[in-house]
């Protein structure tokens, strides 16, 4: 754990230099500022862009308007990321909304070939990243934490879920074929087994993933 260390105590060492601080403020408000404008005009349900359909930038937003209330969703969203960057003590919660809205900005930008705003968009981005990792110590745990409580296991839990998951969609296939769902009632019983092994794979997967929880 002495890496760990290390880096908690490079990480307290640059949270607690003034200048870094000053440009974490300057930061968190530029990305706030940044959202503000954009987020208005989907909030009100208006079009974002102009531009006609026949420019991959135009048709993208045109059909994104189209949405309904996803369009006015994104615009919520960022409002609030941008609210929550102000405010000193919700800041992370801010970068954590802010940081994949902006990754999915710079990536649309960039593929749409939307000239000048794909370089702000990842500036953006990386300025996202950065405040994510000013705020370190507040979302370690969710890298780091390992519980003390232990994992306890079933009595030949890997041969026991397995065949519980077969079964468990032996006995939903039944029921679908019966009610005719999905036009199950006119497909071959054969054909349907692979699905009855998928219900088993799958119980392996669980089993697997339960062995590996801490």
């Amino acid at each position: 754990m002495s890496h760990f260390r290390s880096l908690d105590q490079l990480h307290q060492a640059w949270i607690s230099w003034p200048p870094a601080q000053l440009f974490t403020a300057f930061t968190r408000c530029i990305l706030a500022i940044g959202f503000i404008p954009p987020s208005i005009p989907k909030i009100l349900h208006r079009p974002f862009t102009s531009l006609p359909d026949e420019n991959p930038v135009g048709h993208y937003f045109n059909a994104l308007y189209g949405t309904g209330f996803y369009y006015d969703f994104i615009g919520w969203m960022q409002l609030l990321a941008a609210v929550l960057l102000l405010i000193p003590k919700t800041a992370h919660l801010g970068a954590f909304i802010q940081f994949p809205i902006m990754i999915n900005i710079a990536v649309l930008t960039t593929s749409v070939g939307f000239k000048g705003t794909w370089v702000i968009a990842i500036l953006m981005a990386l300025a996202g990243f950065y405040l994510l990792v000013w705020d370190y110590d507040r979302i370690k745990a969710f890298l780091f934490y390992t519980r003390s409580a232990p994992v306890s296991y079933l009595k030949k839990e890997g041969i026991l879920l397995p065949v519980l998951f077969a079964l468990g969609t032996a006995l939903l296939l039944m029921v679908a074929i019966s009610i005719g769902l999905a036009n199950l009632d006119k497909v071959a019983l054969l054909k349907l087994f692979p699905l009855v092994l998928g219900g088993a794979i799958f119980g392996g997967m669980v089993y697997w993933h339960h062995r590996g929880m801490q």
